[in-house]
């Protein structure tokens, strides 16, 4: 049995674990010890499409075999691997939806709560989409808007974001015959090619499994991502604070949890209100402290600066504390045993999505049209909840973060304004100060210790001078180790660390939530194109991590980015070693038609010197693989140089 100081680095978690030790509540923390992992289940070889089974089979070994129906070990593998990576697809689309929804009531009026923060890029997404930018303002807003929404019912052709991505990786979708031709499409003929006796060859099921992939990555999330900045402004660096300390005693605090940022936006605004302070203050409290856990928190952070409460293994913990007088939660990443955790404390907890109830928890239903309504409801419960706390416990820990990177952002602090671009860093990856870029984006994990991989392998990667693009709650669990803030550059090697006291960055840079890993496709295009390092996102020293992984969206992000050329690498367990053959495909074969691949390390350690190694071929390719110095041209030699 683990004890607690097993389970994560965190003091404030392990404060809290302790705490609900104390108080009898039962966390998933408590669950996680006694549940053992189905060895069939985790290897991907158990098949549930049918009832002439389920079947559980192995590729060799005493009692090798196939399942009824005769399917292989590769298939089924093959088969419970496609439907994760739809389903992922379909949680981040169906997102992306409610933004697209939302943006068009706001445009009919249906919707006051909400208006256009960044008029400058939806001129820029206009372009991107074909419209032209010039007349009203509004109708273009309504044209980008019905162009998006088409997106997810298109039958016929392709999604329109994918021609963003360089021409020679556009090419290779269409030669593989991947590119999406509508994001719901996409999500069906996964479900109906992996149900029984439909697709039973491993390597053409993977090319659906790519498609579908890439309507997330190159459709549903670059949509969430695109239209949330229009909506809530997008996002440049902000100061913020992160951990279980930013709740306070003498506040009613409100946490908002999840990842749709529609509701707690509005939550953010309202809880300004002089008159809901003015009753919060009625009841004895201060003011109102809004507090974030998971992917919603990182939504708020990134625009407004709102103190992050941690990341989805603290969505208990903070009830634990006492202090948390409402939690409002939505879809995704939500646990059900936050019903019982919150019955042992005073906390009311709400749902508040059409699409996501919990039995026995109250449900306070959010529509974009009353979003003001219901954001003033949540926060009169909060405040009516805070005379009945009991023992309050708060851990101390709060860490200072820098987050809003970005890709917008990141042209502007490299190049300035009228320079904006991503020369300076080509030009510092080119002469080896950066060595390379790692993305370390995902879940966190009960079953390992939590946080540990991340920090672990971050650290690893910026000593190395690998620059660290980060989302996410691995995010969050680098932020509480003090890795998000420029003066974590004292950690990094040499060449990085001259960078960011160059720029005034962090080595490690929160480019936002799990919708926003499509930032880092828009960077790695834009790294591209802006010339030095190949033509094509396969040829760049790029690297993608999740080595606390546990999601069924962290494999869709995953293979979108194996299928954009990029290798990623996971922790923990992989969802296939229960067939070598397909497994063997995924981390060899399939690198012969995308040029990326899949690995598996479960050492943070070793998985950075792989990262590294990966890098270091990479820079070989591209013929930098010795740092050079940047000569600074004297008169003379320039002189030199005009004279031929």
């Amino acid at each position: 049995m683990k004890r607690d100081h097993q389970l994560t680095d965190c003091q404030a978690s392990r404060q809290m674990i302790a705490k609900a030790s104390r108080d009898g509540t039962v966390t998933m923390f408590d669950r996680v010890r006694g549940r053992k992992v189905c060895s069939f289940g985790s290897g991907g070889t158990c098949c549930r499409v049918c009832f002439m089974g389920p079947c559980h089979v192995k590729e060799e070994g005493p009692g090798a075999d196939t399942g009824i129906c005769g399917a292989t070990p590769a298939t089924i593998a093959a088969r419970n691997f496609g439907r994760m990576i739809a389903a992922g697809t379909a949680a981040h689309s169906d997102h992306a939806r409610e933004i697209v929804l939302t943006f068009l009531k706001m445009l009919n009026g249906e919707a006051a709560s909400y208006t256009i923060r960044d008029p400058v890029k939806l001129r820029e997404l206009a372009e991107v989409l074909g419209i032209s930018s010039n007349g009203d303002a509004k109708e273009l807003a309504r044209r980008v808007a019905e162009s998006l929404l088409a997106e997810f019912g298109k039958q016929e052709g392709e999604l329109i974001f994918p021609s963003r991505a360089p021409a020679k990786r556009q090419e290779i979708w269409r030669r593989l015959g991947v590119v999406p031709r509508g994001i719901d499409r996409e999500v069906v003929e996964m479900l109906h090619r992996t149900s029984v006796g439909v697709d039973q060859d491993f390597e053409h099921l993977m090319l659906q499994g790519m498609r579908v992939a890439l309507a997330d990555g190159w459709g549903g999330s670059m949509i969430a991502t695109e239209l949330q900045d229009i909506l809530f402004g997008t996002p440049y660096p902000v100061l913020g604070k992160v951990n279980l300390g930013v709740l306070r005693e003498d506040h009613v605090n409100i946490v908002v949890h999840g990842h749709e940022p529609l509701l707690p936006m509005v939550v953010v605004d309202m809880a300004r209100d002089e008159e809901l302070l003015a009753r919060a203050r009625s009841v004895g409290a201060k003011g109102i402290n809004i507090a974030g856990i998971c992917c919603t928190a990182n939504e708020l952070l990134l625009r407004n600066g709102i103190p992050v409460a941690g990341s989805i293994l603290q969505q208990e913990l903070a009830i634990v504390t006492g202090a948390v007088d409402l939690m409002m939660v939505d879809v995704q990443c939500v646990m059900q045993g936050l019903a019982n955790v919150a019955a042992c404390y005073h906390t009311e907890l709400v749902t508040t999505s059409p699409r996501a109830r919990i039995q026995g928890v109250t449900h306070v239903e959010f529509h974009p049209e009353h979003a003001e309504k219901t954001a003033r409801e949540l926060i009169l419960r909060a405040v009516d909840n805070y005379p009945r706390r009991g023992v309050v416990e708060i851990p101390h820990e709060e860490i200072d973060v820098m987050a809003g990177f970005s890709h917008e952002s990141i042209r502007y602090m490299l190049g300035g304004r009228f320079r904006a671009g991503y020369g300076p860093l080509n030009e510092n990856i080119i002469n080896g100060r950066i060595r390379g870029i790692a993305a370390v984006v995902g879940c966190s994990n009960p079953r390992v210790r939590y946080g540990d991989l991340h920090t672990t392998l971050v650290r690893e990667l910026i000593a190395n001078n690998v620059l660290v693009l980060t989302s996410g709650c691995a995010a969050i669990n680098c932020a509480k180790e003090g890795l998000l803030v420029p003066e974590a550059s004292d950690l990094a090697g040499s060449g990085l660390r001259e960078v960011c006291e160059a720029v005034g960055m962090p080595p490690v840079l929160h480019c936002g939530s799990c919708v926003d890993n499509s930032r880092l496709l828009v960077a790695a295009t834009e790294i591209v194109r802006q010339g030095g390092l190949g033509d094509d996102l396969a040829d760049l020293p790029v690297v993608g991590c999740a080595p606390e992984w546990m999601s069924e969206k962290a494999l869709a992000i995953g293979q979108y980015f194996v299928t954009s050329g990029v290798p990623v690498g996971f922790g923990v367990v992989f969802p296939t070693l229960g067939s070598e053959e397909f497994s063997s495909f995924l981390f060899e074969g399939i690198s012969a038609l995308t040029g990326g691949k899949w690995f598996f390390e479960p050492d943070p350690r070793l998985m950075a010197r792989r990262v590294v190694e990966y890098i270091d071929a990479k820079r070989r390719a591209l013929g930098i693989e010795q740092a050079r110095e940047r000569v600074l041209f004297d008169m003379e030699m320039r002189r030199q140089i005009a004279t031929g």
